[in-house]
């Protein structure tokens, strides 16, 4: 088997940084979630990191940053929403991803759902799960959660991050 050139030349490595795991996952298409809980108040931020961890029990997985405003009250909820969020909702993505944002004023609509956490309206699915664990993982935690409720009625096309911007999937 004959290989051309170009297929034969990865560039030079870089050695393993902070900026090199940004730089590699800016590459990286991800869908757009907001993760939401309720203590003392409520709480949100966008996720990038959302996964579905096993069907049977129905669990899922994210991870947060333990410098995060919304970590003091995610460490200690029993609950959280999970809401994947559509291409219509850059807006609602930017404003649970701003720092000092006033993430549950206006704009933002949402309602008190299943054990109390907040769940946001017009997503394209929404989740109310119990979380089992949180697991160190350097400056951040992987909570891991089991499905309670939920709701995959929403319409419209998913909300995708790539290359440090909310974009849309194309056909």
């Amino acid at each position: 088997m004959t290989v051309s050139p170009e297929l034969r030349t990865i560039g030079a490595p870089r050695q393993a940084s902070p900026d090199l795991l940004r730089s590699v996952f800016r590459q990286h298409a991800a869908g757009v979630a907001v993760i939401t809980a309720h203590g003392d108040r409520p709480v949100g931020f966008t996720a990038t990191s959302l996964s579905s961890v096993a069907a049977e029990p129905p669990l899922i997985s994210f991870g947060v940053g333990t410098t995060s405003s919304s970590w003091p009250v995610i460490a200690e909820a029993e609950h959280i929403g999970v809401h994947i969020l559509g291409e219509h909702q850059r807006e609602l993505a930017g404003t649970f991803a701003r720092s000092g944002a006033d993430r549950f004023g206006e704009p933002t609509r949402w309602s008190v759902g299943p054990e109390g956490v907040p769940v946001l309206d017009g997503v394209l699915a929404w989740l109310v799960c119990r979380v089992v664990a949180r697991v160190p993982a350097g400056d951040h935690r992987i909570v891991i959660a089991e499905v309670v409720a939920g709701d995959p009625a929403g319409v419209g096309r998913p909300l995708l991050y790539h290359r440090g911007r909310f974009t849309a999937l194309r056909d």
